[in-house]
């Protein structure tokens, strides 16, 4: 019977072992946990304010719960950003600017990745990972002189300025991600008569979808959220996109905390869904390459 038993403790150990792996990790968990609350705790005080009386919203406690609900601060909110004409300023911006990273990084990295041995391609490639390392602050000054020469001080100049600074950090995205197609692809395709352009948008392109939502979804991010540019280049302030109309609230309406955090609520409200809608591409472009066939 001693033999058995050892068998059966030798085919026990390893699930014993394995099991013990998988136990959690308590470190990691309250790290997650703490860093799980760090976001959700402002979104309740948000979320909480936002529906709170005026008078509600000035009683010193932030974290109470409305009582009773009101939408005043929406309404508020609403008229004086002028919300439609702002949001629909911020969407034109944003969708184009997410369009035209999409597609003009995608065709360079394309081109610096199929001609790396070409020494020109290569440099510009450099090119452009160098000019991550500068932020707009230091070229604002020439950019605002440049645009206004050009008579592009309005959301037209922003929408190309925006495309500019988001190329390099796509373009690295998109590099990453063509070295994992094999080129035997375009060799079959080459074969079967597809010109160059043909093999891009036919049979690359559809390839770089994960890829190309994950550079949308930053890109809509910083044209959805960025201050400073537009602030600075557009020069009527009725054509101005909603994070800068919102600027009013820090300053005279900056003791109406209800409306404040009602209009940061509605300006947030289209990042969060454009996310939920491209988180399953955005999650397979990050888990590509992951397992080797």
């Amino acid at each position: 019977m001693s033999a058995p038993t050892t068998s059966t403790q030798r085919v026990e150990s390893p699930k014993k072992v394995k099991a013990s792996k998988e136990r959690s990790s308590w470190p990691t968990t309250i790290t997650l946990i703490v860093c799980s609350l760090a976001v959700l705790i402002p979104l309740y005080v948000t979320i909480s304010m936002a529906f709170k009386t005026t008078k509600q919203a000035v009683d010193g406690n932030a974290f109470s719960l409305p009582n009773p609900f009101s939408t005043e601060g929406f309404v508020e909110a609403w008229n004086l950003t002028n919300f439609p004409k702002g949001a629909a300023i911020s969407f034109v911006v944003t969708a184009c600017t997410v369009l035209f990273t999409v597609l003009l990084s995608a065709m360079l990295s394309y081109a610096v990745i199929r001609n790396w041995d070409r020494r020109f391609f290569r440099y510009t490639f450099f090119y452009l990972m160098a000019v991550m390392f500068i932020p707009f602050p230091v070229v604002a000054l020439p950019q605002i002189q440049l645009t206004g020469r050009l008579s592009l001080d309005n959301p037209v100049g922003v929408i190309w300025l925006a495309t500019m600074f988001q190329m390099a950090f796509s373009v690295m995205l998109f590099t990453a991600f063509l070295r994992s197609i094999p080129l035997e692809l375009e060799e079959a395709a080459r074969i079967d008569g597809a010109s160059t352009w043909q093999t891009f948008w036919k049979l690359i392109f559809p390839l770089l979808m994960p890829m190309a939502a994950t550079v949308g979804i930053f890109a809509f991010l910083y044209a959805w959220n960025d201050f400073m540019m537009p602030s600075l280049m557009i020069s009527d302030p009725d054509l101005q996109t909603l994070p800068v109309r919102q600027n009013q609230f820090q300053t005279q309406f900056s003791n109406n905390y209800n409306i404040s955090f009602a209009s940061y609520l509605m300006a947030m409200a289209p990042a969060i869904v454009a996310y939920l809608f491209s988180q399953r591409w955005v999650m397979e472009s990050v888990t590509q390459g992951a397992v080797k066939g």
